[in-house]
């Protein structure tokens, strides 16, 4: 993507930030952030930063292209406040989306959730039948269908990005999440200052996890391409929790054990793993940094 107006709505948090930073490179980039999980310290000199939230009015939505990430990201921050989280990622979707529509812009590509696809230790496709187990699987279930209307009904075009568990680390710009963030990035700074993870039940919980770079990549093509409807951003590998502890254990040359907790979430999901297949297909895209990689690049500012 090249000489381009773009909008990143949660610009200053994780995925954004990096996104915004990747294409400020070669773009007019423009990140919008109300600062909750966000931090303008994650942005770069050449991405202009307005401190605002996407359930407000005059938002720089006069763009080419809009990238929609701002949500409440997380079952545990949308259940302390259902009607918060609604308001956040759903009406923050829709006022944004009729905003750059009005604006002229009919470009956009969005966060949804691989949650929805519950536990699957066999590749999930777009294809296969997904349910709201919780408001914050509802919120995106509700972003997918007024990506519709506005495509059937306005001829935009909206591709949902249907993440599996992004990661980069503290030594990036997961840090301002905290306990929000990637249970990579937490694992590695408790293992690195001699404190035990705690992990839920007995460790074999496995994750489709993904290295941030190959999210960016993944959004930028979405646009180039212009796609329409739901693609998966996954690697289609998955690896254990213990496995991750053994990975970063041998990285950083520790021997640090995890502790094993009892669940306290009802509806955990145990295992994802993605079938990428769908966005390979439209653009040529697909994953290019291993787990073990990412896990080393995640563990490299404690060495």
């Amino acid at each position: 993507m090249e000489n381009q107006r773009v909008l990143v709505t949660g610009g200053a948090g994780f995925i954004g930030s990096n996104l915004a930073n990747h294409l400020a490179a070669d773009n007019e980039v423009t990140a919008v952030d109300d600062c909750y999980l966000g931090t303008p310290d994650n942005l770069a000199a050449d991405v202009e930063f307005v401190n605002t939230s996407v359930v407000d009015d005059d938002l720089p939505t006069d763009v080419d292209v809009v990238f929609h990430l701002a949500a409440l990201s997380s079952y545990k921050m949308h259940e302390e406040n259902p009607a918060e989280g609604a308001r956040v990622n759903v009406e923050g979707f829709v006022n944004t989306i009729e905003q750059a529509r009005q604006d002229g812009c009919d470009t956009v590509v969005y966060a949804t959730t691989s949650s929805i696809y519950g536990n699957r230790t066999e590749p999930s496709p777009e294809t296969m039948d997904v349910e709201a187990r919780t408001g914050y699987e509802a919120s995106k279930l509700a972003r997918e269908r007024y990506a519709e209307y506005f495509h059937n009904f306005h001829d935009m075009t909206l591709a949902g990005m249907r993440f599996f568990s992004v990661y980069q680390g503290f030594g990036g710009a997961e840090e301002h999440k905290g306990e929000f963030a990637n249970t990579v990035a937490q694992f590695t700074d408790k293992i690195a200052n001699g404190d035990q993870p705690e992990l839920f039940g007995d460790g074999t919980q496995t994750r489709d996890f993904t290295h941030v770079d190959d999210v960016v990549r993944a959004c930028e093509l979405a646009a180039d391409h212009q796609l329409q409807g739901i693609y998966n951003v996954g690697t289609e590998e998955s690896y254990s929790f213990n496995r991750m502890i053994e990975l970063i254990n041998d990285e950083l040359g520790t021997d640090v054990e995890p502790k094993y907790i009892e669940n306290p979430l009802d509806e955990y999901v145990h295992d994802t793993m993605a079938d990428y297949s769908k966005l390979h297909n439209a653009t040529g895209w697909e994953p290019t940094i291993s787990f073990e990689k990412g896990v080393s690049r995640v563990c490299e500012p404690y060495q």
